[in-house]
C-alpha cells in the first residue's frame, strides 16, 4: 500500500511540501475543477461526452453537487483529535477509510491504454479503498479482480432479463472473490442523455466494454457463432437482454443467487428502504446514478438523511456530487457508511493512469482527514453525533 496507510491521510500534504523543498512540484491537480479540465484534454470526445454528460439538461446532475453548499459541519475545540480514526466495519470487513470506487461503465475506456478497469482494480490495491467493479468492463471481471490484492472489491449487477446469465455473472463475481453484489435498480433502460444523442454515441452498442458478457458460457450459448466471429450478433443480443425491469417479487431470487451481501443501489425513498429492509438486503445505495439516469429529481444528498434513519442501523452506501473531501465528510456526517466516488477518478484516470486515481483518492481522504481533524472530530462516530452538521440555507 501508499505510505498513507501507515500515517494519517492528512500527511498527504506533507509529502507534497517536503517535495516542493526539492523542487519536485505536483504534476497532477488539487481540485476537481481543474482536474476536469485537464481531463477534457486527455480523453477522447466520446468518451468526455460519456462520464461527464448527465440526464436532459443536467439540472440534477448540477443539483447533487450544489446539495453540498447547503450543509455546513460544526466545529469543536479542544477535544484532542490529534489522531483520526476514519476506518469503517462493512459486512465484516475492517476498511482503512469509509471511501470507495463508485462502479463506472466506462472506466475501461477513460484509460489511454484502454485498460480503465485493471488500472482502477490495482489503484485499489494500492490505496485500500474498495471497488466497485462494473458489469460492463473492458476486462473481465476476472482479471480486474485479480488486481486487487488484499483490497475487497464488489461486483455490480446490471440484472439482464436471461435469468440464467444473471445467476452465472454472481457465481462468478463470487468465485472470482469479489465481497458483494451491487444491483443497480435504475438503468434497466437507459435515460434521456443529449450529449450522447447529439453524437448518436452509445459505447457498448459499438462493443464496448462487453467482456463480462463475451466470456460468459450463458451469454455465449445463446449465440449462433463465437462473438469474435460475428461481433455484431453479439452485440445485438447484448442489447435485447442487457437489463430487466426489477420489482420486487425479484428480490427473493436476487437473494437466493448467493450468500454474498446484497446492496440495492438507486434506493432514495424511505419506503423503498424498509422495503429492501424486509426483503433482505444487506445495504442500501443511496444514489440517483450521479444524474445519468433521470433528469428534474432530488439530489441524491437532499434524500440521504431520510434513507438513514428508515435504514435503522442498516448499512447505507451513497454516492452521486461527491468532487472533494469536505464532500466526503458532509456526506458521513449525514448518516452514510460508506461514501462513492466516480466522475472524479474517471478523470484522474484520462490524465495520470494508475498513478492519477492514487493521487484522486489520496486528496479526497486528506482533506477529509484535515477537516475532522481541524474541527475536531477525532472518529466516525463523533461526525454523526447529533449536530456535528447543520443546512445553511
Amino acid at each position: 500500500m501508499d505510505p498513507v496507510f501507515g500515517a494519517q491521510f492528512g500527511d498527504y500534504q506533507n509529502e507534497i511540501y517536503l517535495g516542493g523543498l526539492s523542487g519536485v512540484l505536483p504534476t497532477m491537480p488539487m481540485v476537481f475543477a481543474d482536474l476536469e479540465e485537464r481531463a477534457r484534454a486527455a480523453m477522447p470526445p466520446s468518451v468526455l461526452s460519456y462520464v461527464a454528460g448527465g440526464a436532459g439538461d443536467e439540472f440534477t446532475q448540477r443539483a447533487n453537487v450544489a446539495a453540498f453548499e447547503r450543509w455546513g459541519l460544526v466545529p469543536r475545540m479542544m477535544v484532542g483529535a490529534a489522531r483520526r480514526d476514519l476506518s469503517v466495519d462493512l459486512f465484516g470487513l475492517r476498511l482503512p477509510s469509509p471511501l470507495f470506487l463508485a462502479p463506472v461503465g466506462v472506466i475501461g475506456l477513460c484509460a489511454q491504454d484502454g485498460h480503465g478497469d485493471l488500472a482502477t482494480a490495482r489503484a485499489a490495491a494500492r490505496t485500500g479503498v474498495p471497488m466497485v467493479a462494473s458489469t460492463l468492463t473492458v476486462d473481465p471481471l476476472e482479471q480486474v479482480a485479480g488486481e486487487l490484492g488484499d483490497t475487497p472489491g464488489f461486483f455490480q449487477l446490471y440484472t439482464p432479463t436471461d435469468r440464467a446469465l444473471a445467476e452465472s455473472l454472481v457465481h462468478r463475481a463470487e468465485a472470482a472473490g469479489f465481497k458483494g453484489i451491487v444491483v443497480t435498480l435504475d438503468t434497466w433502460v437507459t435515460g434521456w442523455r443529449p450529449r450522447d444523442l447529439a453524437t448518436a454515441n452509445f459505447p457498448q452498442l459499438r462493443g464496448h466494454c462487453l467482456a463480462n458478457y463475451t466470456s460468459d458460457p450463458v451469454f455465449r450459448a445463446r449465440l449462433a457463432k463465437p462473438p469474435q466471429e460475428d461481433p455484431q450478433a453479439a452485440v445485438l443480443e447484448w442489447a435485447q437482454i442487457f437489463a430487466k425491469a426489477l420489482t420486487w417479487d425479484d428480490l427473493p431470487w436476487l437473494r437466493s443467487l448467493t450468500d454474498l451481501p446484497i446492496i440495492l443501489k438507486g434506493i432514495c425513498h424511505p419506503e423503498d428502504v424498509r422495503r429492501a429492509k424486509d426483503g433482505g438486503a444487506d445495504a442500501v445505495y443511496c444514489s440517483n446514478h450521479g444524474g445519468r439516469q433521470a433528469n428534474g429529481g432530488l439530489a441524491a444528498l437532499d434524500a440521504l438523511p431520510g434513507v438513514v434513519e428508515a435504514a435503522d442501523g442498516l448499512p447505507v452506501l451513497f454516492d452521486s456530487g461527491v468532487r472533494s473531501g469536505a464532500d466526503v465528510v458532509k456526506a458521513l456526517a449525514l448518516g452514510a457508511t460508506a461514501v462513492g466516488v466516480g466522475r472524479p477518478y474517471a478523470y484522474g484516470l484520462a490524465v495520470g493512469g494508475e498513478d492519477g486515481i492514487v493521487h484522486v483518492l489520496r486528496t479526497l481522504l486528506a482533506e477529509a482527514d484535515l477537516i475532522m481533524a481541524v474541527d475536531g472530530y477525532p472518529a466516525l462516530a463523533d461526525l454523526r453525533a447529533p449536530g456535528a452538521v447543520r443546512r445553511t440555507t
